[in-house]
């Protein structure tokens, strides 16, 4: 587990390069913030989080619970949902409207074109809508 990364995956890389290049300028991984966001939009009061469907339990075809040592997955899982749902709760509190873009949005059987996934995180930084959950085929917004 040691080689996984946390930080600088490539659905990550892929995401903040294209909207690097349609003009959305950012801020990685900040720390005063609850969950270190993956990208920090300041000026738009937004951060997006793109997480692995794996880790932090996604409901999807892409996460599977392992046969093998279950008490210890199933506990280590828990508590990345749990840490999510915390942050998340401090984060709008705070102000921040929240997006997720889900890895399954990416890949797997159910991605969706990757432009799409593009424009609607676009779409959603230019909006003063509160969440955005983009997933394998399925989108979410919520005022």
């Amino acid at each position: 587990m040691a080689g996984i990364k946390g930080k600088n995956t490539r659905p990550e890389l892929i995401i903040r390069s294209a909207l690097h290049r349609r003009g959305f300028r950012f801020r990685l991984h900040r720390k005063d913030l609850p969950g270190k966001p993956d990208l920090v939009f300041s000026g738009r009061g937004a951060v997006i989080f793109v997480h692995g469907c794996f880790w932090h339990g996604h409901d999807c075809h892409l996460f599977r619970w392992p046969k093998s040592r279950e008490e210890f997955w199933r506990g280590k899982i828990g508590k990345n949902m749990e840490r999510d749902r915390v942050q998340y709760k401090t984060l709008i509190e705070t102000g921040w409207r929240i997006g997720t873009v889900w890895e399954c949005a990416l890949k797997g059987k159910n991605r969706l074109p990757f432009e799409n996934v593009v424009d609607q995180c676009a779409m959603w930084l230019k909006s003063d809508i509160r969440t955005l959950e983009v997933s394998g085929d399925k989108t979410r917004a919520t005022v």
